[in-house]
């Protein structure tokens, strides 16, 4: 009979320690950052569908990003629910999330504040009548300004979203290193 070794491997799990209420507010903004873009931009689309008008590459670019975004805070979310969030997973779609979110925050500034052409050029270009019989005239202005208010909620958000996911990547590298015990 051979003899038998028995070997016990010890496995270690590491915990990773996040800060909670960091870490809540970054969802919470980031949520917010991306159910706007998407929101915003899917109600240009229906604008020009309605019109019957060519669709600009940054309406469906920033649909898919914030869909993107929202996909990976779900992620995060089951993971943390899960208590199996790695710092690795956070860096690594933060910083795909980065690229795309400035990609879209340049593009954004220039549709908003570009050379000719732009969006704010137009925010100003109807002004209602002196009094409030022209309905029509103030109707139109009412929905350019609606408009312009909505390019510059997005253009707002693309920053915002771009230096709260640099600052993911920062807090996870912080995890990482047990900065936050």
């Amino acid at each position: 009979m051979a003899n038998e070794v028995l070997v016990r491997v010890l496995e270690r799990k590491r915990k990773y320690i996040w800060p909670e209420a960091q870490l809540n507010f970054w969802l919470i903004v980031m949520i917010a950052a991306a159910a706007t873009i998407v929101g915003v931009f899917t109600y240009f689309m229906q604008l020009q569908s309605v019109f019957h008008l060519g669709v600009p590459w940054i309406f469906p670019y920033s649909i898919a990003t914030g869909s993107l975004c929202l996909l990976f805070l779900l992620i995060i979310l089951v993971l943390i629910q899960q208590r199996q969030l790695l710092p690795g997973i956070v860096v690594l779609g933060s910083f795909i999330l980065f690229v795309l979110f400035l990609t879209g925050l340049i593009e954004t500034s220039i549709q908003l504040y570009g050379p000719t052409g732009s969006v704010n050029s137009y925010c100003n270009l109807y002004k209602p009548s002196s009094g409030l019989a022209n309905g029509q005239a103030t109707l139109a202005w009412l929905e350019t300004q609606g408009i312009c208010q909505d390019w510059k909620a997005v253009f707002s958000f693309y920053i915002v979203g771009t230096v709260f996911l640099l600052w993911m990547m920062v807090m996870a590298w912080q995890v990482n290193q047990d900065n936050f015990d």
